[in-house]
């Protein structure tokens, strides 16, 4: 009897298991990621096909060897390392959470170690030409689960394929305010709109830091932090609701979305 179930288990378990793997999956929601430059600097960023991986962004500007690179989102620290005069050379890798990383490559110096928690804006080294790199420049990138994204700023894409000069918002305040996201441990829907009549399109980490670009008002939600109709809008396409989000103020703190 004992071996018969054990027999039958098999099967069924296996089952359960390529359901589960076959079961469709919620993406993360992006961080709201900045330029990993100073706030007011203009940088040449430059995509191309053949680069590895394409979906990187090379930044140059005039006489950068040295300039400081800044976390593009807050985070933690994961790798510090040096290849020497192959690959990236002297690179930064930040998790963000939800699946999100950041790489900070061909550095010349570094300002933090591993397991570091970094604020947006914060220091990680400095431009240089180290590893497999021709001259001084950063190489960054973006991504999901260990595949590089296309990379979005303020949120916004990258051109893809070309070279653009882009302005840093990184850390300026004004229009904009942060917030931490606080639901006592789960995961927070993100919706495509201000409402939870929208579709789901991705999910933040309970403590992770966030952008609110604008806010709005949409659908009442009950959350952490009372009742309220507001909306926080963190990315292109991407609402959360006020009342999950710890900000320092009852009021509003960003712009209202237009």
């Amino acid at each position: 009897m004992k071996k018969f179930m054990k027999t039958l288990f098999f099967p069924v378990f296996l089952i359960f298991g390529l359901l589960i793997s076959f079961a469709p999956q919620t993406a993360s929601a992006a961080p709201a990621f900045q330029l990993p430059f100073a706030c007011g600097q203009v940088w040449s960023g430059q995509t191309r096909t053949d680069h590895s991986p394409a979906n990187a962004i090379d930044f140059n500007r005039t006489d950068d060897l040295g300039d400081p690179v800044v976390s593009s989102a807050a985070g933690k620290v994961i790798t510090v390392r040096d290849l020497g005069s192959t690959s990236y050379g002297k690179y930064v890798v930040v998790d963000h959470g939800g699946g999100w990383t950041t790489y900070y490559a061909h550095l010349n110096s570094f300002a933090v170690s591993v397991g570091q928690a970094v604020t947006q804006g914060q220091k990680l080294g400095t431009v240089g030409s180290t590893g497999g790199s021709t001259g001084p420049h950063l190489h960054f990138e973006q991504r999901l689960n260990g595949s590089a994204q296309k990379v979005v700023f303020n949120g916004a894409q990258a051109l893809y394929w070309g070279t653009k000069s882009y302005t840093s918002n990184n850390s300026c305040g004004g229009t904009y305010a942060n917030g931490t996201v606080n639901t006592a441990g789960a995961d927070l829907n993100v919706r495509s709109g201000p409402g939870t009549g929208y579709a789901i399109v991705g999910s933040v980490s309970d403590g992770q830091q966030v952008r609110i670009y604008c806010q709005t008002y949409g659908t009442t939600v009950t959350g952490t932090y009372g009742t309220s109709n507001v909306w926080n809008r963190i990315g292109t396409g991407q609402y959360i609701s006020d009342t999950y989000v710890y900000t320092g103020s009852d009021g509003l703190v960003a712009p209202l979305c237009n």
